[in-house]
């Protein structure tokens, strides 16, 4: 994602918090949408800042956070290198996806490095103005045809089949409270998350968008 799409994704926010956002709510999650991600077992939005692992890859750290207000639980629903994820369609089913988390530009992230509470499967942010390496692509596992807002799904990592999970591991400082991101092989109720507030673009031509009840 070039500086040009950050910028974009900024300004949509910056457009609903002023009140300007146009159109009606969708049933589904569409490309270019920025949302929060809810575990719905640990209740616990998927979320990031600008503070590093100790461990492991020292990269930015990936947590689940209890609170519904937080601006840093934003992510971008976008395409991948070889594919690309026009604005405003809907996320199929089994399509393969990056999520960029809006403040700090980073995509979602995992790889073979051990997570520092559980030793699962390391999840992290990583990249520059949404660009980073094959190891950001994620599948939706979804029951139907598109990703629908109101269905329980899961995110496979692409490159080690390891599902996006949280098992309740909590921080001490200096994120005291916010519980471990991780993946894991294997389906279980630890790896279900919900699309909740934000932004989602409108499958037409002039990308209007519609947005659901959020906190801005």
């Amino acid at each position: 994602m070039d500086m040009d799409h950050c910028t974009l994704l900024r300004s949509v926010l910056l457009s609903c918090i002023c009140g300007l956002s146009l159109g009606t709510e969708l049933s589904f999650v569409t490309c270019g949408s920025v949302v929060k991600l809810l575990n719905i077992k640990h209740n616990v939005r998927l979320h990031s800042h600008d503070v590093r692992y100790g461990s492991g890859s020292g990269q930015q750290s990936v947590t689940g956070v209890t609170s519904v207000e937080d601006g840093n639980s934003y992510w971008s629903v976008r395409g991948t290198f070889d594919a690309v994820c026009h604005r405003g369609t809907p996320v199929q089913c089994g399509q393969t996806i990056r999520l960029t988390h809006v403040n700090t530009g980073r995509n979602l992230h995992s790889h073979y490095f051990s997570s520092p509470l559980s030793s699962n499967q390391e999840v992290s942010a990583f990249g520059e103005d949404g660009e980073g390496d094959h190891l950001d692509e994620w599948t939706v596992q979804c029951g139907g045809s598109v990703w629908q807002r109101d269905e329980a799904i899961r995110f496979s990592h692409k490159a080690t089949e390891a599902l996006l999970s949280v098992t309740g591991e909590q921080y001490g400082r200096p994120i005291h409270g916010q519980r471990e991101v991780h993946a894991m092989l294997g389906t279980s109720q630890h790896s279900l998350w919900k699309a909740m507030e934000g932004i989602f673009m409108k499958p037409s031509e002039n990308h209007n968008y519609a947005y659901s009840h959020t906190e801005l």
